[in-house]
């Protein structure tokens, strides 16, 4: 790869490390600074409505186009072998779901922003309807995604990585859905803390496997 190429790709990987832990963070000092907002009865998806809505809303695109330049550099990285189509497309597809996340915003609800009905939205506006399809597509491209890397990870016999990857994977799913199997939908009472670890997990994993493909893209 020649020169210019390799650092490119290399700049577009880096996207992919600096891409979950800037919306995490943004998200949290938001979480903790938003007036009437609760990280344990609030999804970080609320933060994007009222006065300051646009913080959350320009975290959402700005993720997902890190995302989906991250999707770039992994395609020029993974040149063979398993997973160099599909990783990519799946990462990609993570990103347009934030994207899509952001740019459609959820409906009021649950407390927030003040003012808003105590219980879930009394009714689901259409950009309600595609804020809540977003998260669910992006999450099974982004598991999807670590999947086929821990299988790749597997053949080039990289056990450490491959378990990992996997039980990341599980962590995320099962935290992402602990939420709706436990809270009340008729009061509205919800544990979302348990979604914004696994929120947390999966896209601070993800720059962990960025760093690690940089690390041996730079090697060549």
């Amino acid at each position: 790869m020649a020169t210019n190429n390799l650092r490119q790709t290399a700049n577009l990987l880096t996207a992919g490390i600096v891409a979950g832990p800037l919306f995490v963070v943004i998200s949290l000092v938001q979480a903790f600074t938003r007036e009437g907002f609760d990280i344990v009865q609030h999804p970080a998806s609320l933060l994007s409505l009222g006065d300051l809505g646009w913080i959350q809303i320009t975290n959402f695109v700005i993720a997902g186009v890190l995302y989906i330049a991250a999707a770039v550099g992994l395609s020029r990285s993974l040149r063979e072998g398993i997973g160099r189509k599909w990783a990519p497309r799946l990462l990609a597809l993570f990103g347009l779901s934030l994207i899509i996340g952001g740019v459609f915003t959820a409906d009021p609800g649950l407390g927030f922003p003040p003012g808003a009905p105590k219980g879930p939205a009394e009714e689901f506006s259409w950009h309600g309807m595609i804020h809540a399809f977003a998260p669910v597509m992006g999450f099974i491209a982004l598991a999807a995604a670590l999947l086929i890397l821990a299988r790749r990870f597997w053949i080039r016999n990289e056990r450490a990585w491959t378990w990992t990857t996997v039980l990341v994977t599980v962590a995320m799913i099962t935290l992402n859905n602990i939420p709706n199997f436990t809270g009340d939908w008729k009061t509205g009472t919800f544990n979302f803390v348990p979604l914004w670890a696994g929120t947390a997990i999966g896209f601070c994993y993800v720059s962990i496997v960025m760093t690690k493909i940089r690390k041996e893209l730079t090697k060549i």
